[in-house]
C-alpha cells in the first residue's frame, strides 16, 4: 500500500478514537454544569456552558499559527503527538476539576496543547496526490465526525453509571491510546524546507494575507463554525423543552447529535469526489445553501422526532463543508507552506467555535432558543452569498504566490 494511503487509514482510525472520547461530555456541558456545580438557574447554566465551551478554542485560536509554523520546519507528525500526549493528561485531569474556574482554566490549558486533529489534517494534505485530496479529506472528516456520532452515544450512557467526572478520565485514555498507535504505525518523510523556504510568523502572515482567496477561505471557515456552535450550549436545553422534562435528556441529546453525524459521515466521502471532479467551490456553496434553509424548520420542531430527522438532513450538507474549505486550502498552498497555511485556518476555525456557542448561549435567554436557529440559518445564507461573490464573479487564483 502506497505510503500516504496507509497513514491515511491509520489517521482515520486514531482520530475516530479521538473525536468519540471527546465528544463523549462535551455535549453534555450544560447537564454537567447542573448537576455537580449546582447551577440551577438555566440562562446561567447556558451562560457559563457558552464560556467554558469556547475557552478551549480561545488558546487554539492565538497557538494555531505558531504550531503550524514549527509542523513545516520540524515535521506534521511531531505535532501531532505532541498534541495528544499533553491533551491525554490535561482532559484526564478535568475529570477532578473542583469549580467551574478550574473547569474553564483547563479548557483554556487545552486548547494551548491540542490540535491533533488540523495537525493530522496538514500531514494527509500534504501526502495525498492533489487529484485525489478531496477525496482524501473527506475521508478523514467523515472519521473524525462518525467519532463525534458514537461519542455522545457511548457518554449519554456512561454519565448515568460512572458520572460525568469519570468521562474525562476514560476520555484522556483513549486520546493517550490513539496517539500510542500513530506513534509506532504513522510514517512521515519530512525534507526540511530550504533555507530560503523559511519565514517568521510575521513573514508568514504577510505571504497567506497578500493572497486573494485565502482569507476569503478563513472568513468562510469561521463563519461555519460560528454558524454551527451557537447551537451547541442550548441544544440540550431545547430537547428538554421538548419533551416537556420527561424522559432521559442526555440519551436524546446523543440521539440527535448521532443523527447528524451519521448523514455526515455518508455525505462527506462522496461530497469530497464531487468536489475534485466539478470544483471544491461548488459543493461548499450548495452545502452552505441546503444548511442554511434547514436550520429554520429546526426552529419551528414540535417533538424529538422532527428534530432527529431535521438534523439528519443538515448532516448530509455539513459533510460538504469542511472537506470542501480543506480541499481549496490544498490547491491555493504551496506544500512547504501547509501546516501554516493550516494552522491560520485552524484559528478561525477555532474562533467561530469559540464565539459560536459564547453568543449562542448568551442571546438564548434574549431571543429565545428558537431564535438562536434561526439567527445561525441567517449568518448561513450570508456565507453563502460571500462564497458565490468570491468564487463565482471572480476569476479563480491558482495558488498564493511565494
Amino acid at each position: 500500500m502506497e505510503t500516504w494511503k496507509r497513514n491515511l487509514y491509520v489517521l482515520c482510525g486514531a482520530l475516530f478514537v479521538v473525536m468519540m472520547a471527546m465528544s463523549m461530555i462535551m455535549p453534555f456541558l450544560p447537564l454537567y454544569i447542573q448537576q455537580d456545580f449546582g447551577v440551577e438557574d438555566p440562562h446561567e447554566v447556558t451562560a457559563w456552558a457558552g464560556v467554558i465551551f469556547g475557552a478551549n478554542f480561545l488558546t487554539a485560536s492565538l497557538v494555531s499559527p505558531i504550531w503550524g509554523n514549527l509542523a513545516d520546519k520540524y515535521g506534521r507528525k511531531i505535532m501531532i503527538l505532541r498534541s495528544g500526549y499533553f491533551m491525554s493528561v490535561i482532559i484526564a485531569a478535568t475529570g477532578f476539576a473542583g469549580s467551574l474556574w478550574q473547569l474553564l482554566a483547563l479548557r483554556l490549558l487545552n486548547g494551548t496543547v491540542g490540535g491533533i486533529v488540523p495537525a493530522s489534517t496538514a500531514l494527509v494534505a500534504s501526502n495525498a496526490p492533489r487529484e485525489k485530496a478531496g477525496w482524501a479529506l473527506g475521508l478523514l472528516q467523515s472519521f473524525v465526525t462518525a467519532g463525534s456520532i458514537m461519542g455522545p452515544l457511548i457518554g449519554g450512557v456512561l454519565a448515568d453509571r460512572i458520572g460525568f467526572r469519570m468521562i474525562f478520565v476514560v476520555t484522556g485514555s483513549l486520546v493517550l491510546l490513539a496517539t500510542l498507535v500513530i506513534t509506532f504505525t504513522v510514517k512521515e518523510t519530512f525534507v526540511p524546507p530550504k533555507a530560503k523556504e523559511r519565514s517568521s510568523l510575521s513573514d508568514d502572515f504577510r505571504k497567506i494575507f497578500s493572497s486573494r482567496e485565502l482569507p476569503t477561505v478563513f472568513f468562510v471557515t469561521i463563519m461555519i463554525q460560528f454558524a454551527l456552535f451557537s447551537i451547541v450550549p442550548v441544544l440540550p436545553i431545547f430537547i428538554a423543552q421538548l419533551l416537556h422534562q420527561q424522559g432521559n435528556v442526555a440519551f436524546w441529546a446523543g440521539v440527535v447529535q448521532a443523527s447528524t453525524g451519521i448523514a455526515n459521515v455518508l455525505a462527506a466521502p462522496l461530497l469530497g469526489r464531487l468536489g475534485d471532479r466539478y470544483g471544491s467551490h461548488r459543493v461548499l456553496f450548495g452545502s452552505l445553501l441546503f444548511a442554511a434553509v434547514l436550520f429554520v424548520p429546526q426552529a419551528l420542531a414540535a417533538n424529538v422526532t422532527q428534530l432527529v430527522v431535521l438534523r439528519f438532513l443538515l448532516g448530509l450538507s455539513l459533510g460538504g463543508l469542511l472537506p470542501a474549505v480543506n480541499a481549496l486550502l490544498r490547491r491555493l498552498t504551496p506544500s512547504h507552506m501547509i501546516s501554516r497555511v493550516y494552522g491560520y485556518n485552524n484559528s478561525f476555525v477555532s474562533m467561530g467555535s469559540m464565539l459560536g456557542p459564547m453568543i449562542g448561549g448568551f442571546l438564548a435567554g434574549f431571543i429565545s432558543i428558537n431564535g438562536v436557529f434561526l439567527m445561525t440559518s441567517a449568518l448561513l445564507f450570508i456565507n453563502a452569498g460571500w462564497v458565490f461573490f468570491s468564487f463565482f464573479r471572480q476569476k479563480p487564483q491558482r495558488e498564493m504566490e511565494t
